[in-house]
Parts: structure tokens; C-alpha cells; sequence
């Protein structure tokens, strides 16, 4: 019994020695805090402290910090209503894709030679009507001195020669993908149709590449599926920006003997190790070419990540069907005249010129700015290297 009271008795004498500790803590930072000097001190080091988004958050309350961790749970469900906004979007272009058809389909007549559009159909009035008109008078006065000299009649070629290649041809960023040996290849090219997934299934959309007979390989139509993911990011919600492409999968080329622009074949010479005498073998290596695209890097399932290069290759693969997508098919005819890519060059000339002319209007101002201040360079984003 004497022990224990003497345990108790220490245990008391070490909660009231703890309890005169804390008070006094209590008491030496209220009289810290009362000094003007230490105050003085703290607010010039807050004053100079960086004044970032976070240092300011890390200034806040508690009470206020809980009140911003309930506004990011806010945030968080409206990422969500988002996603299915986006899922209907997807639903509606599906409902509109049908809407859209029948249209491509004339073009596609068209193009191929395949039905001649009628008088009605082919009345445009562009904005230089008359230079065309001027000039389809001079051409038509030329044919004619040239039927009076007996020269050959203008041809009338079937369809719309070469179509989708001059397309290919015109956009920078595809005909950086076609090699010179493609190009005879993507002559035989008729059509691209979108096709996206149907209700219930996985979002995705499917780009159809359809060739006439050709000498290169036997399949009529190519496909090249993109496979898009339409939810936050658990780790990350707040980074969700809409539906991203995640995946995609080609499609096996059958090419004819001896016509595979993907591979090209390499001599070697080979020297044996005992005897010395050497020897040619021949192998096939991987060779650039734009129907590479039909055989893209496949994401890895089990969570490993990609290297640095492939990532790049990748995402470029990605913007190239998107690309497709949004722009290509559904305004073909405005990429074949070069019209769209020629709105493209007069809307980024336009931000330009407003640039200038505002740089004009401050130069005075600049100049002032640039006596006090260190001049400082515009960072340039970083380029994927391309494969």
C-alpha cells in the first residue's frame, strides 16, 4: 500500500510539474508576442515569405481550412456530374454521326466518280466569282484556239482525282507521317468514315480507311479504334477536363509479296568467329512509313509505365486521331482546297498582328520598364522528340 501511495504521489507531482511547464510556455509567448520588436520581425519575414496560392491557404484558420476541404468535396461531386454530361455528348454525336451520313455518302459518290452531282447541287458562289469567272473565260477562249489548232480536247478525269491524298498532303501534321513511298499507296484511298461505339458500350470511336483494289495489300478497308475514358482520376480529380483517349488498337495489313512499305530489308555481313570466313545474310528491319499507324505502341495493362519516347509517339498518335476526328472527316472538301488550313494561318496572323500593334502603343511604357527591371525570356515549351 506505501508503494502505491508513493506512485501516486509521483505521478500527481509530475502532472503538476508539466502543467507549471505549459504555463509558463504559455506565459514567455505571451510576452513574446507582446514585444514590438518580435513582431516586427515576424511580419517583415512575412512580407518577404513568396506569396503563393498555398503559402497563403497555410496562413488560413482551421475553421476556414475545413470550410475550403468541404468546397473541394463540392468540386469533386461536379467532376462527376461532368462525366455524364460528357457521356451524352458522346451519345449525341453517335445520334448525329447517323444525321451526317448519308451526306459523307455523296461525297463519297462523288469523289469516286461513282454519280455526278446535278446542277443544283454543284451551284456554289464563292467570294472571287468573278476572278473565277474571268478566268474560266480566258481558259475557255484557250481551249478553243487550241480546238481550231487541232490540239487535244481537255480531259474530264473520273471523280476527284488524288482526294484524300492531296488532304494528307496539305495538313502538316499528316504529311509529315507519309513517306514518298506511301504516297502511290494513298492514292487508292476513297474514303474515311468515323464510326463511335454503340450505346452501353465502352466509349470509343473507330476511323475507317477505305482503299479501292490495289497492288499493295488485299484488305478494303483499314481501322484504327481509340478507346477514351470518361470519369475523373481518383488520385487527381480535379484534373479532369473531359473525355481522353487512353488506348488504341490497329489492325493487321495484308500486304501482297514484296509490298510491305513497313519493313525494309538490310544486307549484314556476318564473320565467323573460328574460321574467319564471312558471310551475307539478309533481315528485315522496322522502316518509317504513315501505315505504321495501324500498328500503334499498346498501353500496358499491369500499371508499367512507358519510356520518355514512347510516350511521345503515342500522344502525337493520339492528337493525329483526334485530328481525324474533329477536322478531317467532317470538312474534307475545305482541307483539299487548303481553305480551312489557310483560316487556321489568318487566325493565329490575326493574335499576332493585335500583339504588335499593342507592343507599339506601350513601347514607351516597355522601354521605362526595361531601365529598372531585368529582361526576362519567354519559356518555350518542351517538344516531343519524334520516332
Amino acid at each position: 500500500m506505501a508503494d502505491n501511495s508513493k506512485a501516486e504521489d509521483a505521478a500527481s507531482d509530475s502532472v503538476e510539474a508539466a502543467k507549471a511547464t505549459g504555463d509558463k510556455k504559455e506565459k514567455l509567448a505571451d510576452q513574446v508576442m507582446q514585444n514590438p520588436q518580435v513582431l516586427a520581425a515576424l511580419q517583415e519575414r512575412l512580407d518577404n515569405a513568396p506569396h503563393t496560392p498555398s503559402s497563403y491557404i497555410e496562413t488560413l484558420p482551421k475553421a476556414v481550412k475545413r470550410r475550403i476541404d468541404a468546397l473541394k468535396q463540392l468540386q469533386v461531386k461536379c467532376a462527376h456530374i461532368e462525366a455524364k454530361f460528357y457521356e451524352e455528348v458522346h451519345d449525341l454525336e453517335r445520334k448525329y454521326a447517323a444525321l451526317y451520313q448519308p451526306l459523307f455518302d455523296k461525297r463519297r459518290d462523288f469523289i469516286t466518280g461513282n454519280a455526278e452531282p446535278t446542277d443544283a447541287e454543284a451551284e456554289w458562289h464563292s467570294e472571287n466569282e468573278e476572278e473565277e469567272k474571268l478566268a474560266g473565260d480566258l481558259k475557255s477562249k484557250v481551249i478553243i484556239e487550241d480546238k481550231e489548232a487541232g490540239a487535244v480536247e481537255e480531259t474530264n478525269p473520273k471523280g476527284i482525282p488524288d482526294f484524300w491524298f492531296t488532304i494528307f498532303r496539305n495538313v502538316d501534321m499528316l504529311s509529315e507521317l507519309v513517306q514518298e513511298y506511301d504516297e502511290p499507296i494513298l492514292k487508292h484511298l476513297q474514303d474515311i468514315k468515323v464510326k463511335f461505339s454503340e450505346p452501353g458500350q465502352p466509349m470509343s470511336f473507330t476511323l475507317e480507311f477505305h482503299f479501292e483494289p490495289n497492288d499493295y495489300f488485299t484488305n478494303s478497308v483499314l481501322t484504327k479504334t481509340y478507346k477514351m475514358k470518361s470519369e475523373p482520376d481518383k488520385t487527381d480529380p480535379f484534373s479532369f477536363e473531359g473525355p481522353e483517349i487512353v488506348d488504341c488498337e490497329g489492325c493487321t495489313i495484308d500486304w501482297k509479296k514484296g509490298k510491305n512499305v513497313t519493313v525494309k530489308t538490310i544486307k549484314k555481313k556476318q564473320k565467323h568467329k573460328g574460321r574467319g570466313t564471312v558471310r551475307t545474310i539478309t533481315k528485315q528491319v522496322p522502316n518509317d512509313s504513315f501505315f505504321n499507324f495501324f500498328s500503334p505502341i499498346k498501353v500496358s495493362g499491369d500499371g508499367e509505365s512507358l519510356d520518355e519516347d514512347s510516350e511521345c509517339t503515342l500522344a502525337m498518335d493520339f492528337e493525329v486521331g483526334h485530328f481525324f476526328r474533329e477536322r478531317i472527316v467532317p470538312r474534307a472538301v475545305l482541307y483539299f482546297t487548303g481553305e480551312a488550313i489557310e483560316d487556321d494561318d489568318n487566325f493565329e496572323e490575326g493574335e499576332e498582328g493585335e500583339e504588335e500593334e499593342l507592343d507599339d502603343e506601350e513601347e514607351g511604357e516597355e522601354e521605362e520598364d526595361a531601365e529598372s527591371e531585368p529582361k526576362k525570356e519567354a519559356s518555350q515549351p518542351a517538344e516531343c522528340k519524334q520516332q
